[in-house]
């Protein structure tokens, strides 16, 4: 006698149960691997956001002409770029400024060079560019100061380019994420033309002011205290109007000092070059830049904004991204904002900076560049980026003296 169909299946039934069962096994634990790469990676990306950056290399020293003062530099979107900026290198020359392209092809760029090398001068192969074109104050041949601005977390040093006739406006100069004060010496000369004093300062973390408990950024959130101490000092030392000056991540800085600050009645206006206004549009962007997962980046977020992920990132306390999000706070600024930023930034994209300008027409003023790349505008077009801050501060008039001042 046959058996029945329906009987068979009943015989098959724990065979296909255990193939399902095993099949359910492999794939639970192939998941889990992926899940748990995954979270090495995202966890590995929150720690680079918060941990102060070394310089390094980026390019290769292919050539060095001391006769005809060239020097011809692997090709990359910088080092074609048009203008004047630097190079840091190793050997005889710590610091080299490069000016005009001379000639160029698919892999190499040649450039005159405007620091003058010697005919027994060598140069190891890796450098890194640099927008700074001034490494250091001197470079600008104007008297300035050495200080030390007393902060929470001790003493920043800050050098401070007074006005060749006294003055009660100051500009406080910030430099970004991964540089240090000297990225702002570009400026100094503009402000010194207008009259105005110009402090130019470090804070927590960044290689020069006092290291903080965990020695990691908060991307603004903790920062802008070391720069409220700065606006202090230029207070006590007669300042009425202060102009902050923040780039890229000195832009986030700047703009928590103006949201936060006791001082921020003496805030004339703000000044932003390439700024970060949202670190969650910044790094969406350079996770799909390295070809990164969403998931990579949506993990990353998580884990620098929760309460548990501060044991991977060792920040001490979650990155208040919501705070650092000026874009969704756009209502509470009340000070003018001159924005400078590039459509090729390449490293911290513009969007959020357009989007500030929709938010708040009345306040955000944005001059849009392009080809110049991140902190790079200066070096671009040194003469478009002066005569537009120019005109934004003598249109303002945040150097003469207010209405209510005397009484």
């Amino acid at each position: 006698m046959m058996p029945s169909r329906r009987a068979g299946s009943r015989n098959a039934s724990p065979a296909l149960k255990a193939g399902l069962k095993t099949a359910l096994v492999v794939l639970s634990g192939a998941f889990a691997v992926v899940m748990g790469a995954l979270g090495v990676v995202s966890a590995h990306v929150a720690r680079l956001v918060v941990t102060p950056a070394a310089r390094r290399a980026d390019l290769k020293v292919l050539t060095l002409d001391t006769s005809a003062q060239t020097i011809t530099l692997s090709r990359t979107l910088d080092t074609s770029l048009p203008g004047r900026y630097g190079l840091f290198t190793v050997g005889t020359e710590q610091y080299v400024k490069i000016g005009t392209v001379l000639a160029e092809d698919e892999k190499t760029v040649t450039r005159k060079l405007l620091t003058h090398i010697g005919p027994h001068s060598r140069l190891a192969p890796d450098a890194a560019f640099s927008g700074w074109y001034f490494d250091r104050p001197e470079q600008l041949h104007l008297p300035y100061v050495s200080e030390l601005i007393g902060s929470a977390v001790g003493p920043c040093p800050a050098w401070l380019f007074p006005a060749q006739e006294p003055s009660d406006t100051w500009c406080i100069q910030v430099h970004g994420r991964g540089t240090t004060r000297a990225e702002c010496l570009r400026a100094v000369p503009l402000f010194h033309s207008l009259g105005i004093n110009t402090l130019v300062v470090s804070y927590r973390n960044d290689g020069e002011a006092p290291r903080s408990r965990t020695g990691t950024y908060a991307l603004g959130a903790t920062e802008w205290r070391d720069v409220d101490a700065a606006v202090g000092f230029a207070r006590r030392r007669g300042a009425q109007r202060i102009i902050l000056m923040g780039w890229s991540m000195g832009g986030a800085i700047a703009l928590q000092l103006a949201l936060s600050s006791a001082h921020r009645d003496r805030i004339a206006g703000i000044i932003l070059d390439s700024p970060v206004i949202d670190w969650r549009v910044v790094l969406d962007y350079q996770a799909a830049q390295l070809g990164l997962p969403r998931v990579v980046r949506d993990l990353a977020i998580q884990t620098l904004s929760s309460e548990w992920g501060t044991m991977i990132t060792r920040t001490g306390a979650p990155i208040p991204f919501d705070r650092l999000d000026v874009v969704s706070r756009a209502d509470h600024l009340q000070h003018p904002i001159l924005i400078l930023h590039s459509d090729d930034d390449g490293f911290v994209p513009s969007d959020a900076s357009h989007d500030l300008a929709t938010a708040r027409p009345d306040l955000v003023e944005m001059n849009v560049f392009d080809t110049a790349r991140h902190t790079k505008l200066w070096n671009y077009d040194s003469q478009r980026w002066e005569r537009t801050i120019r005109a934004w501060i003598q249109e303002r008039d945040v150097i003469q003296p207010r209405a209510d001042e005397g009484n």
